[in-house]
């Protein structure tokens, strides 16, 4: 399907309208209705994450599945950063927001796309983005490998992550297609294979599966973690199941945080004794550093205390400005009691709260302390040594 005026025009008329709603009204029209509202659909879907797409009236979206699935800007140009100059297949093509972001440093690269709908989306796209260096490919990605006769510098795959029912599925052999029978037919197809995970995936279980994997990659926007990259290179000696992990927090185009670390350094640290008491400054490292597990090796490199064994907060008397996560100049820090609850509710009608290693969630302890979310002012509530649950009153630090 291409835009005709008409399908602009109506797209323009309804860009902010219930497309539940659209359905509804039985608009009749010279051209595809059911097909416009998916177009409108998709662009909502991707207003934040693919914000260049989105506001690009030439481009076709084939699903909304497609749209929820892919990457967003952030991510993909982070991915491009990564890759060699040289050629490139991306086995597993979906919308193609990754594919076009290798196309702008890959010599060439191949799409390959098993699903008619999408190759058709794809190659209308790339032609309206001046991406020409791109050739899609319609056909499975296991049968493109098993037949595939060139060699390439570097392979990325996306394998799907939902099972029968639309489960979803983070076991890495359980996804589709199952990498981990294919990387032999990989590796000899390419000096690099990267593939992509479930933000949810065991990053140590992989490592044990996985001993080729020579880096790991940790991406978070904006403090959530949405990726995680394996890079197997084919040409460099095996790490042993102890790759560099970069754990990494895009906070926009030129404010990006990297921490790396190895495991072995984790594993070997010993635990720290736990806080008796909070210093000057609370650090909340980002959710990649979090979801690495780096939790002792980020306290030694940036000479801040751990609070206690599972309580992933830190705490120092000297400001860190380049601690890779939130800092937090403390207020006031309280035993939790029923006494300390009423007063704090009293004293800080706003909150934002967030509990680790606590015996309460967050809605649990808000709806105790009779506060409101949101405000100026930060509440942790944790465990310190010896069993404390305490509340630390906190807000954002402002010391540039």
């Amino acid at each position: 399907m291409k835009y005709t005026k008409s399908i602009r025009d109506f797209l323009v008329e309804y860009a902010d309208a219930d497309t539940n709603r659209l359905r509804l009204m039985n608009i009749q029209a010279e051209f595809d209705v059911a097909w416009a509202i998916l177009q409108i659909e998709a662009r909502k879907k991707i207003q934040r994450k693919l914000p260049t797409w989105a506001s690009n009236m030439d481009l076709v979206f084939p699903s909304v599945l497609s749209t929820e699935q892919c990457s967003s800007e952030q991510t993909a140009q982070y991915k491009q950063r990564l890759i060699s100059p040289g050629n490139l297949a991306d086995l597993t093509g979906g919308l193609g927001i990754d594919t076009y972001y290798f196309s702008q440093k890959a010599s060439q690269v191949v799409y390959v796309e098993r699903m008619a709908e999408y190759c058709q989306a794809a190659r209308s796209n790339f032609k309206n983005l001046g991406a020409d260096n791109i050739t899609v490919v319609e056909d499975d990605c296991i049968h493109f490998v098993q037949n595939n006769t060139h060699r390439f510098d570097t392979i990325y795959i996306d394998p799907a992550r939902r099972g029968s029912g639309n489960k979803r599925i983070f076991a890495l052999a359980e996804c589709e297609p199952n990498v981990v029978e294919l990387l032999p037919t990989l590796l000899q197809q390419a000096r690099r294979i990267v593939i992509k995970v479930s933000p949810m995936a065991d990053i140590s279980a992989i490592l044990a599966l996985l001993p080729e994997i020579t880096e790991v990659h940790v991406v978070s926007v904006r403090n959530e973690c949405k990726e995680v990259l394996l890079f197997i290179d084919s040409t460099l000696l095996p790490t042993d199941n102890n790759p560099m992990i970069y754990c990494v927090n895009i906070e926009a185009t030129d404010d990006t945080s990297v921490f790396s670390f190895r495991m072995s350094e984790e594993k070997q640290l010993p635990h720290s004794a736990p806080c008796e008491k909070i210093s000057r400054y609370l650090y909340e490292p980002n959710s990649s550093i979090l979801k690495a597990g780096a939790y002792k090796v980020v306290a030694m490199k940036y000479g801040v205390d751990k609070l206690q064994i599972n309580s992933h907060l830190y705490t120092s008397d000297v400001y860190i400005p380049d601690f890779p996560g939130r800092k937090f100049e403390v207020i006031e820090t309280v035993d939790f009691n029923a006494k300390t609850i009423k007063a704090i509710g009293k004293q800080y009608p706003c909150l934002n709260l967030s509990t680790r290693n606590f015996p309460m969630s967050a809605v649990e302890l808000q709806k105790r302390l009779k506060c409101k979310d949101g405000g100026d002012f930060y509440l942790f509530a944790t465990t310190l040594a010896g069993d404390r649950k305490i509340l630390i009153i906190t807000k954002k630090t402002t010391i540039v």
